[in-house]
């Protein structure tokens, strides 16, 4: 995932090793839990593995590179933490072959703007993503990765399959547009699960391609939409990149009266408020609550959850109110 140069202490290469593991297993969408009975494994083990508690072992590491496929990034911090502990030159990969890009191009793309939003009507959640990309690599970028997770039932998570096994999301419901540069994007499904999508914005149209050439930046946007039955009342930022700047804004009707609160996770830190509280105006009917940060630390997670205090839980299994 990212770049490693230079000498690595046993400590720092177990943190990306852990830190690794847990981005795919995101990236797939896949609970602790069910990455460990996938992988053979007692379901505390890869809780372990990614907060430090267990170091890495070989046969863990070759495991879960088969079982999410990471493209040799995780075998990749397996030979740097071997290596840290023998004290030697961290051993040679095969280039990967040119047509497999790694989520996002790793390290090749820095984000310096991060800014998304979500919007509710009452009934429907709208989510505008924008993102500055710089490509720092050598080599032109033409697609990125991004991902699409809901969980009406954070917590629960047999109740939140059972519900999406019966509600799964479709590719219909999130009118899913991109553009970059005033040209739409074509995007490309990778992964289509029933709470889960990961799709390939690709830096093209019928019209032309317009990829992002090493030391250039340019913004790009996306925006898709889910009922308030299948997405649930948290909005959750992951810091997959490098990122310089990343913000946040919530609209709700103001006649809900929603309140608003976050917290953020780190590899090393169980989740804690945020640092700066959420800053709110009213504005033609919304309550807008915005929060930002610079320079969040890499793999970190910010989360933002609300309830409505002027209307009653939603049971949503019965499409109503009570």
């Amino acid at each position: 995932m990212d770049a490693r140069d230079g000498a690595q202490t046993v400590e720092t290469a177990a943190e990306d090793f852990a830190a690794t593991v847990a981005h795919w297993r995101e990236v797939r969408g896949l609970p602790k839990r069910e990455l460990a009975q996938r992988m053979g494994f007692d379901p505390s083990y890869v809780s372990h593995i990614e907060s430090g508690r267990s170091k890495p072992t070989e046969d863990f590491a070759r495991r879960a590179e088969e079982t999410l496929g990471a493209g040799k990034a995780i075998w990749k911090c397996w030979l740097d933490y071997e290596a840290a502990k023998a004290g030697t030159a961290p051993a040679a990969l095969p280039a990967p072959r040119r047509t497999e890009q790694p989520y996002a191009i790793g390290s090749a793309i820095v984000v310096e703007h991060d800014a998304a939003r979500l919007d509710y009507d009452g009934r429907l959640y709208r989510l505008t993503m924008r993102r500055l990309l710089r490509n720092t690599g050598t080599e032109p970028i033409t697609r990125y990765l991004i991902r699409i997770s809901v969980d009406r039932y954070p917590g629960e998570p047999e109740r939140s399959n059972t519900h999406y096994r019966k509600h799964p999301l479709t590719w219909g419901e999130l009118a899913l547009t991109a553009t970059c540069r005033g040209e739409a994007m074509c995007w490309q499904a990778k992964h289509d699960r029933d709470a889960f999508k990961e799709v390939w914005l690709r830096f093209e149209n019928s019209e032309g391609r317009f990829p992002l050439y090493p030391g250039e930046s340019v913004w790009i946007a996306y925006a898709y939409s889910v009922g308030d039955e299948k997405w649930g009342r948290w909005f959750q930022r992951a810091v997959r990149l490098p990122t310089e700047r990343l913000a946040v804004e919530l609209a709700f009707p103001a006649e809900l009266d929603p309140a608003v609160w976050g917290t953020e996770t780190s590899m090393t830190a169980e989740a804690a408020p945020l640092r700066t509280a959420p800053v709110q105006h009213e504005e033609d009917g919304k309550r807008i609550f915005s929060w930002s940060t610079s320079t969040p630390a890499l793999h970190a997670r910010y989360r933002l959850e609300w309830r409505f205090r002027g209307r009653p839980e939603q049971d949503v299994n019965q499409g109503e109110y009570r």
